[in-house]
Order: C-alpha cells, then sequence, then structure tokens
C-alpha cells in the first residue's frame, strides 16, 4: 500500500478561514508515525489528465488566475498560484493512489474527495474533482472497466455525479446528511439522505445493507472509497451523530468489503471540520491505519509504479 501526502505544498489563507489547512500536516505527522516507509509526495495533475473531468474554459481560469470573486466565493477558498499547485497535488495524489491500488490492492490520499467540483465550477473548497478525473483516467486507460465510487463524506458528492452522469462505466453511491450542503443536488446513481442526527446504530445498518447492493450492482474493478470524517458527531459542518468507534466500524466494513470482493479501493479522506482539529486528525489517522492493516505493504513493485507509464498489473486477493 502506498499512501500520497500533499501537505509539503502550503496553502495561504487569510486569518480567522475556516477551511481546516492545518489537518493534513497534522495527519501525515500521524500516520508517519506507523506507516512513513509507506508514504510519498502527491504528484501534480497534468492539464491534460483535469481536462477528462472539467471543461477548458474553466481550467484557463484556473490557471490564468482569472476567477471572478464570485467564482473564488463559490469554492469558498481565494484564488493563488499555491491554490492551482496544491489543487493539482490533490488530484494527483488520487491518481497515484488509484494507480497503486490497482496494482497491489490499496492506495490512499491523506487529502482528496474534492466532490463538490463541477465540469465547469468550483464549489464547497473543492477546486477540481480528484474522484472524477482519476476514474475516468483509470476507465480510458483500459486498467478497469467499471468503477465504484462510495462516497460516505457527510455532504452529498453533487459534482462528482454531475460530471459522471451517463457514464455506464462508473456508479456513484453517496450516503449523506439531508438537511446539508449542497442545498441543490445532482442526482447519482443511488443516493441516501439520513436525517439530523442520525448515530452509530442506524447508520452502520443502512450501510450493511446498502454495500452488498452496490458492489453487485457496480461490478467494480476499483472503488474510490470517500472516508469523510464528517459524519463524527463533534463535526460543526456535519448535522450527524457518529462516533469516532462508529466511524472506525465504518471504514472496517468499507475496506473488507472492498478486499472479499477482491476489488482495488481508493481512499480518500474527504471532509473533516471538527473542534477540535485534533478530533478529525484522529478520525482519518485511524482510516489510514485501518486500511493500512488491511492491505498493508507488498514491496512487489517500486515506488515509482504508481507514477510510471506503464499499466501495472491488475491486482488479485491473495
Amino acid at each position: 500500500m502506498r499512501i500520497f501526502r500533499t501537505d509539503q505544498f502550503p496553502l495561504p489563507l487569510p486569518p480567522g478561514h475556516r477551511f481546516p489547512a492545518r489537518k493534513y500536516a497534522l495527519l501525515a505527522q500521524a500516520v508517519a508515525g506507523f506507516a512513513a516507509e509507506a508514504m510519498d509526495a502527491a504528484p501534480a495533475a497534468s492539464r491534460y489528465e483535469l481536462a477528462l473531468a472539467h471543461d477548458d474554459a474553466y481550467l484557463d481560469k484556473v490557471f490564468k488566475g482569472t476567477l471572478s470573486n464570485a467564482e473564488q466565493r463559490e469554492i469558498g477558498l481565494p484564488w493563488s498560484p499555491q491554490l492551482l499547485e496544491r489543487s493539482r497535488r490533490s488530484v494527483g495524489a488520487t491518481i497515484a493512489a488509484a494507480r497503486w491500488a490497482l496494482a497491489q490492492g490499496c492506495g490512499v490520499n491523506l487529502a482528496g474527495g474534492t466532490h463538490h467540483a463541477g465540469r465547469a465550477m468550483g464549489s464547497g473548497f473543492c477546486v477540481f474533482n480528484d474522484i472524477a478525473v482519476a476514474a475516468r483516467l483509470m476507465l480510458d486507460e483500459g486498467l478497469a472497466r467499471r468503477a465504484l465510487v462510495l462516497d460516505l463524506d457527510v455532504h452529498q458528492g453533487d459534482g462528482t455525479a454531475a460530471i459522471t452522469r451517463g457514464d455506464a462505466r462508473i456508479f456513484t453511491f453517496s450516503m449523506h446528511g439531508a438537511g446539508n450542503f449542497p442545498f441543490r443536488r445532482e442526482a447519482g446513481s443511488l443516493d441516501i439522505e439520513l436525517a439530523d442526527g442520525t448515530g452509530d446504530a442506524a447508520y452502520l445498518a443502512i450501510l450493511a445493507q446498502q454495500l452488498p447492493r452496490l458492489f453487485a450492482a457496480a461490478a467494480p474493478d476499483l472503488v474510490f472509497y470517500l472516508a469523510g470524517a464528517d459524519p463524527y458527531a463533534g463535526d460543526r459542518l456535519g448535522k450527524l451523530a457518529l462516533s469516532r468507534d462508529g466511524l472506525a466500524q465504518r471504514d472496517r466494513m468499507v475496506l473488507d468489503a472492498c478486499r472479499q470482493a477482491g476489488t482495488a479501493v481508493t481512499v480518500a479522506m474527504g471532509g473533516g471540520y471538527a473542534v477540535p482539529i485534533e478530533d478529525t486528525v484522529a478520525i482519518q489517522t485511524e482510516t489510514v491505519r485501518l486500511a493500512w492493516q488491511t492491505f498493508g505493504v507488498t514491496g512487489q513493485i517500486s515506488h515509482s509504479a504508481a507514477t510510471d507509464t506503464h499499466p501495472p498489473r491488475q491486482w488479485s486477493p491473495t
């Protein structure tokens, strides 16, 4: 298993900004405590790769720094050269993680899950849609035949649903809070809305019911798992009521289902806005730890395999 990080590429924000940029360095530090040998810097996604999910006119604005004030407000982040670099690296991390997953079973992006970005716009702290780009790239290169987006962030994956609609190779599942952002939804392949205050028992029962159905319907070679920390009861943007133990059970269920199905899995962190920030870091550290325990490091291919030009071999369970 390989783990790709973006925290070395700083994101300058004004004082008091609500985006928790600090969590990425804290998460990388925590993960290094048990998996330092598996960690790599994220490569940058190319303009060609980004165009698999985004319009050229929108890419021009982001690359040239000509986004309007209204477009920057929609994203929720001020444009800067560093924002462009960080956003390209976040997509590149998911691409690299997907390549590694198809080669060895599992790859992790310590950021990513930017599922609100649409074809012609950014939104909700999301500039580019890393999941849509990586899924399209793996499918277009013939490394996978079908992909399942398993989005368990507390917010609906509206951008991913909109970008991939009509692409029969990609099945999108989002289980999210009914009373939360975005307030205009985009229909995915399957969406489940949860009432405010939904806790561990109800959440996990629904997920346990849906997982076998999803794998049967999607028949995926590759799963993109958005392991949002924001269903947590202490998340200030969440509105659900899962405990840290409940979220760990969620992660274990998803990872075990992927392993049992012999399906490669790419894990992205998605959202997390707890106060204190250390709660989000602890939740996401546990997600990575569980992936590490489930898939481990095989050492069968070199560290450069995730970014080279030769298709990796398809993974099969041992």
